[in-house]
């Protein structure tokens, strides 16, 4: 089976997925494995050079931050960058999902509902947190202003909406315990392999 593990920044859904791995369920990276493909895809660097021009690299390397000054508050641009980089993320995940022998695997993305990324996936699991925590995980980590962390978190879902799609929810405010969330979906996502074997992928 595979599950999807989404949340908003700042949510904590990485800490969750390192849970996930120490009680033995392999997980995808998405988000750091689309950092990697930029550099090392020679066919996606060729779609990204043709599609933003030669500047999107400093020689070898990507360009970021022009990349993000070119595609932040340009949905025509954000949305040739994603038809770029979603579709070669799906066939890494397909063929990583295929060399596992777990009986469950696990997919980390940030956007796994805006991309379609949740169409390939079995379940989906959700981490919500309060918006101030949030806030303050994001300026902590990133070292960015709080202006700065909610113009990013806003051109994401809400954690309502991603909890009204999602299959279950993981609530991670520093004062509930995680692991025994953790361990519940697993147990309901086990049960459910044992009973159906496999699970229709959902719409």
């Amino acid at each position: 089976m595979r599950i999807g593990v989404t949340g908003g920044m700042g949510s904590g859904k990485t800490t969750v997925c390192r849970t996930l791995e120490a009680i033995g369920v392999p997980v995808f990276y998405a988000d750091d494995e689309v950092k990697k493909m930029y550099e090392s895809d020679a066919e996606v660097r060729a779609q990204l050079i043709e599609t933003f021009g030669e500047a999107v690299y400093n020689g070898g390397a990507l360009n970021r931050k022009r990349l993000a000054e070119m595609v932040f508050g340009n949905d025509a641009a954000l949305a040739a960058l994603n038809a770029i980089a979603h579709p070669a993320v799906e066939k890494r995940f397909a063929a990583w999902s295929a060399q596992q022998s777990a009986p469950c695997v696990a997919q980390e993305a940030a956007l796994m509902f805006e991309s379609g990324a949740h169409r390939q996936l079995d379940k989906i699991v959700t981490v919500n947190a309060p918006e101030e925590l949030r806030i303050r995980r994001v300026t902590q980590r990133d070292g960015c202003t709080r202006s700065e962390a909610l113009r990013r978190m806003a051109r994401q879902l809400s954690d309502a909406e991603r909890a009204a799609r999602a299959d279950f929810c993981i609530v991670n405010d520093d004062a509930t315990p995680l692991l025994p969330q953790i361990l519940e979906i697993s147990k309901k996502i086990e049960n459910l392999i044992a009973i159906h074997g496999k699970v229709r992928k959902m719409d």
